[in-house]
């Protein structure tokens, strides 16, 4: 029974390089090819392959935001040009990778892994948050939040994201008027966005501190954020705390 497999990668001369190591595979089927992340998470959708070679830095949306919105029930091997740095995250998950330029050894090797875990029907661990948070250099931070709301898919720029609210395993994701559910815990999206402009007002709060217009008492131990829309968004006293810290209060 063949291996039911996608190609993604923005590349042409990447996909062909694949395609070619394939062709000596005879248990390997692609079923489809994409050029972009859109197109990737409308074919992964639609035909549930039971592997994925999946670029990681494309335009539109980046392997990574591609399995936060498909999930990550699917053998994953990922094509990358990141540094060695960034391939310690992969090395610590159950995804395999190639590095650009890989050789057909390299290729075969990922292969066989795929072909391990697809035998023995172990579940992906792989957890795409954290993922994404250890390949990423100290001092960078998401620009953009990807949400799916059944098949729409939404991207959010961060500067556009007025607060999150924390709703068990979700978040609810306040811009311009709209509120989107993302599932994600809000200590995974604290850690996402730069510290320096959304600050964890409360345990259930995330604000932009563009967005906060003044802090005015509520109880003895709290206060209240109201934002520039009238919004007004409890505040913790340690989020006091981080909020006189970052807003000279």
């Amino acid at each position: 029974m063949s291996i039911r497999t996608i190609l993604v990668d923005d590349e042409q001369l990447a996909r062909a390089v694949l395609r070619e190591y394939i062709s000596g595979e005879q248990d390997i089927e692609i079923i489809a090819e994409c050029g972009n992340g859109f197109d990737a998470v409308k074919a992964i959708s639609e035909h549930r392959p039971e592997l994925v070679f999946l670029d990681v830095q494309m335009p539109k949306l980046d392997g990574f935001e591609v399995l936060e919105l498909v999930g990550s029930d699917v053998a994953v091997v990922f094509v990358t040009a990141y540094d060695q740095y960034a391939t310690r995250a992969f090395d610590a998950s159950a995804v395999d990778y190639l590095l650009k330029p890989f050789d057909l050894t390299r290729f075969k090797a990922a292969l066989d892994k795929v072909r391990q875990r697809i035998a023995a029907r172990m579940p992906s661990n792989l957890n795409v948050a954290e993922l994404r948070q250890a390949a990423t250099a100290p001092g960078q931070y998401t620009q953009r939040i990807v949400v799916r709301d059944g098949v729409q898919l939404h991207v959010i720029p961060a500067a556009q994201l007025d607060f999150a609210e924390a709703q068990d395993d979700y978040v609810a994701l306040h811009t311009r008027g709209k509120t989107l559910l993302k599932q994600q815990t809000i200590t995974n999206l604290e850690r996402a966005l730069d510290p320096a402009r959304f600050v964890r007002v409360h345990r259930s709060f995330l604000v932009n501190l563009e967005r906060i217009s003044k802090v005015e008492p509520y109880t003895k131990d709290t206060r209240l954020a109201v934002l520039a829309d009238g919004t007004k968004i409890p505040v913790s006293r340690s989020g006091f705390l981080r909020l006189k810290e970052l807003m000279q209060l």
